[in-house]
């Protein structure tokens, strides 16, 4: 991974912990990490928590001068207006938020979000100041066709065949093979890297070197302490949207001290 791609270790709560529980939750990281004197400018951490405790996060991290990051798990497309429940990308930024979560499976699966809304989840998000995490990635059924690398590059390319190189520059993609979310399994490093290649190749030949190079891709899919080290060896993979191991502390921890360790050895 060349020296211009910082590792990005993302822990997605999904519909977990209350407000008083995030609060908990992020005091313990950062302890951990702190006490094994975690470098922060050598490795990023965020947290993506329910929106109803972005609000404690952001709180506690500008209180303790904390360096995670966090953001959110999904944007409306609209600013404001009569869209009850919906929750803008303006109100998100105001939160300080970095990050947003565009796209990922469960949301494509049961709301759902189809290719205009994400693009249009993308741009807003853009626009509003933060970068999108852009959730790519097969099912079993892609995958036994064998058109499961076409597949994820197909969905990367909806979204950046409008985008400009600036835009592009800002996108964050995240592998993340649907079978492999939370059911235990996990891709291979080999499939992973080879995924990560397909897509950062489609950037080199949508907007060339100077965005592809820059561009982090990350993998997620039962991502633990126990395979984290052999999926970020992989020379295309620049860290991990992490679901299930991301609600222990602990666990999240380890696999943001693997992550940091081991491209620190590579480089």
């Amino acid at each position: 991974m060349p020296s211009a791609r910082m590792p990005l270790v993302v822990g997605n709560w999904k519909m977990n912990f209350d407000h008083l529980e995030a609060t908990y939750f992020v005091q313990k990281l950062a302890w951990l990490l702190r006490d094994a004197h975690f470098d922060y400018n050598r490795c990023e951490v965020a947290l993506m928590p329910s929106f109803t405790s972005i609000r404690n996060v952001q709180v506690l991290v500008e209180a303790d001068r904390l360096k995670i990051g966090y953001g959110a798990q999904s944007v409306s497309v609209t600013n404001q207006g009569a869209f009850t429940g919906d929750v803008s990308a303006d109100m998100l930024a105001q939160l300080k938020c970095k990050y947003v979560i565009v796209g990922h499976s469960e949301r494509r699966k049961y709301h759902p979000e189809d290719d205009a809304n994400i693009v249009d989840q993308v741009r807003a998000v853009l626009t509003a100041g933060m970068q999108p995490i852009l959730c790519v990635g097969e099912s079993m059924e892609e995958r036994r066709q064998g058109i499961e690398l076409d597949f994820a590059v197909g969905q990367v390319h909806d979204v950046t065949r409008d985008l400009s190189d600036e835009e592009a520059s800002k996108l964050i993609i995240a592998y993340e093979p649907v079978w492999a979310i939370g059911t235990g399994l996990v891709a291979t490093p080999e499939s992973a890297q080879d995924a990560a290649k397909a897509i950062r190749t489609d950037l080199y030949e949508t907007f060339g070197a100077k965005v592809a190079d820059v561009s982090r891709i990350l993998y997620g899919g039962s991502v633990t302490s126990k395979n984290a080290v052999e999926l970020i060896s992989q020379p295309d993979v620049d860290g991990f949207l992490i679901g299930g191991a991301s609600l222990d502390p602990e666990e999240l921890s380890n696999i943001c001290r693997l992550t940091l360790k081991t491209v620190t050895a590579v480089r």
